[in-house]
């Protein structure tokens, strides 16, 4: 154990003092030591009549070695340690008068001043004599001997800290508690505190006037009130809970009016006031409950809780955690063959890695939120972004988009990645499935904050976009302002997941010190492309006709004599459908249904399994041709106005049908007659 000068000591156990459990144990302060005369100088620091003791350093070390003594960290005295310029600069002036007084005697310390009462008493009285000043009916006064010893006693527990003479007025009164009145009624004996009312100055009165004294039982009454109208999911403001709160509690009367009782209200002289309510509110108020109480656990959870940690340090590295999700983008599409024909509000998927926050995958539908969507969402994660982008036109290199293969880990919420369906992802391609608590988007807040940043770059102002607060009176229908395709804005959201990560500042990343070192830029391209360099990675690379036979949603189709028929006007070929001769047997022994998988952004090809271990990729028939491949939604809304015409036309074909038929009756009865 090592001793130095002001080291706290704490006794548990002090040899020839009994100290009993409910007595604070004694705290020295080490004022002065000499290791080789094994003498050791300290000073009680709470006991008010303290003076400085003699104790031996091996009854020290023996007491520490014993576990009867204790050190020490926190020293009481450590709020004395203050910047100058936060000290009042009446408190600093009384300071320096007292420092002025005791300093030649402090300056000049010994062991007699110290240790040695009968050599201490004498140059304390020496000092009082020597030292005197005018007070404040400018009379000479010597500065007394009680209040050296109070001063050099709480110089020395201090520490030998100047700031000790500082004026301890946080010490006076008794700040927290309320003070209360035994009765509330004001008169000339009992005057209510605070400045005048303005009633009061208009009525040339001298007390304050309007309201009363504050007691325990009026701040019950307003608690009461509180809690009853206030905590409430009603969310009534706080002088609507005043009114109600006089009403019920402080009523002196009832009067019966219509059949209903009316509460009798005192005059402003006998009842509180809202500034009286309000004041006793702020000094109660607890932010947390009254939150709580008012709009529930779950808002309070998701706009008002603390925010101490950081979502990015759960992933290690990139592919070791994705978060995803979807919403319904606030933009209108049109038909790529009629672009009048308005067909709806798309749904994108987003897949982002939490460690590098970049867009690893992006899906748009127009089918609502669903399995098959966040199944999407993940095959685009396995694909190449190099092929993906040339099938929109748009040429990238393998530098500018380099996030390929499927995470180990996904943390999703619990509406598509909950249930039976979410075992392919664990048992085919070893992803743990994380999903998050009920109403908690914020904990997967990456990919939130992500649908913002696409509505502000890509959505908003774009003919269709719909604003988050609708409609306004006089404006036009911002649907009939819809002007982009679903391929035309799947081009946009590839070219902003391209700017994205190459371009979107991360401010709120925090790096870690290997990041400082390596001066990595705070964009999410470059993160990941150092997460890569330095911690490998945890992706996991399939051929992605695996990924897709697992992932990509089915459905039956039938095979004809003029190909495999799906959506409409649809068929397909491909070249084991040729060599096995399905479409001459169709035609000759019949059709029969067979199970495809298919991408929904596109009608140029599906996908037919073969031996449960590949897909066969089918291309359009030449016949099938006509109309350009587009989006599957988009076809199949063409294929229902079709179908819609058709069953139009039957009211046409049957009139029609019966001005033929009344035609050739009157044709035959004329040549009846004639004959």
């Amino acid at each position: 154990m090592d001793i130095h000068l002001h080291m706290l000591i704490q006794w548990q156990d002090l040899p020839g003092e009994d100290i009993h459990a409910e007595d604070c144990p004694p705290i020295e302060r080490i004022l002065a030591f000499d290791i080789s005369t094994d003498e050791v100088i300290v000073i009680n620091i709470f006991d008010k009549n303290a003076f400085p003791i003699l104790r031996s350093y091996q009854q020290i070390i023996q007491a520490y070695q014993s576990k009867a003594l204790s050190i020490r960290q926190d020293d009481p005295f450590a709020k004395l340690a203050i910047p100058e310029d936060k000290i009042k600069s009446k408190h600093r002036k009384d300071r320096d008068a007292a420092w002025k007084d005791m300093a030649p005697l402090l300056e000049h310390e010994n062991a007699e001043l110290l240790l040695y009462p009968w050599k201490r008493g004498p140059l304390v009285k020496a000092h009082s004599k020597n030292t005197v000043r005018p007070n404040k009916w400018d009379k000479v006064v010597r500065l007394s001997v009680v209040t050296i010893n109070k001063r050099l006693r709480l110089w020395l527990q201090s520490g030998r800290r100047k700031n000790a003479f500082l004026p301890n007025f946080d010490n006076c009164g008794a700040p927290g508690k309320p003070r209360l009145a035994e009765i509330p009624q004001v008169d000339e004996s009992h005057h209510k505190v605070g400045r005048r009312s303005a009633l009061a100055i208009s009525k040339g009165r001298t007390d304050t006037g309007v309201g009363v004294r504050m007691t325990a039982d009026i701040y019950r009454k307003f608690e009461l009130g509180l809690n009853r109208f206030y905590k409430t999911p009603e969310q009534r403001t706080l002088r609507d809970v005043f009114d109600l709160t006089i009403q019920k509690y402080f009523a002196v009367d009832y009067e019966i009016v219509d059949g209903n009782p009316v509460p009798v209200i005192p005059s402003e002289d006998n009842r509180p006031t809202f500034d009286q309510f309000y004041y006793w509110y702020e000094n109660v108020r607890n932010d947390e409950k009254e939150k709580r109480a008012r709009e529930g656990d779950i808002e309070f959870e998701l706009t008002s809780r603390r925010m101490l940690g950081d979502s990015t340090k759960l992933g290690f590295c990139p592919g070791s955690l994705y978060q995803i999700d979807s919403t319904i983008l606030n933009i209108y599409l049109v038909s790529e063959i009629d672009r009048t024909r308005i067909i709806g509000r798309p749904v994108l998927y987003n897949c982002l890695d939490v460690f590098s926050v970049a867009l690893t995958g992006i899906c748009m539908l127009l089918e609502g939120p669903s399995w098959f969507g966040a199944m999407l969402a993940l095959d685009n994660v396995a694909m190449n972004k190099v092929a993906f982008c040339a099938e929109y036109g748009i040429e990238i290199t393998e530098a500018e988009w380099s996030c390929e293969g499927l995470p180990t880990g996904l943390l999703a919420d619990r509406a598509e990645f909950e249930g039976y369906n979410a075992d392919t992802l664990v048992n085919s391609f070893g992803i743990r499935v994380h999903n998050t608590g009920v109403w908690r988007a914020d904990w997967k807040g990456l990919v939130e904050r992500s649908f913002g940043i696409t509505h502000e770059k890509v959505v908003k102002f774009t003919p269709g976009y719909v604003p988050p607060m609708g409609r306004a009176r006089g404006d036009p229908d911002y649907a009939l302002r819809a002007a982009l395709t679903p391929n035309e804005l799947r081009k946009l959201l590839i070219c902003h997941a391209l700017d994205y990560n190459m371009n979107h500042y991360l401010k709120g990343y925090r790096k870690n010190d290997f990041m400082v070192a390596d001066h990595v830029p705070l964009y999410p391209l470059e993160l990941w492309n150092w997460g890569i360099r330095s911690r490998g990675g945890l992706l996991t690379k399939w051929d992605q006709d695996i990924v897709r036979l697992n992932l990509l949603p089915r459905r039956q189709a039938t095979v004809t004599a003029r190909g495999i028929h799906l959506f409409g006007e649809n068929y397909y070929t491909c070249d084991l459908a040729l060599r096995q001769g399905w479409f001459e047997r169709a035609r000759m022994r019949g059709e029969w249904k067979i199970e495809v998988a298919h991408h929904p952004r596109t009608t140029a090809y599906i996908y037919l399994p073969f031996d449960g271990t590949k897909l066969v990729r089918c291309h359009r028939t030449p016949a099938s041709m006509n109309l350009p491949a587009r989006d599957l939604y988009d076809a199949m809304d063409y294929h229902v106005l079709e179908q819609a015409s058709y069953q139009a036309s039957e009211t046409r074909r049957l009139q029609s049908g019966a001005k033929l038929q009344a035609q050739k009756e009157g044709f035959a009865h004329k040549v009846k007659i004639g004959t």
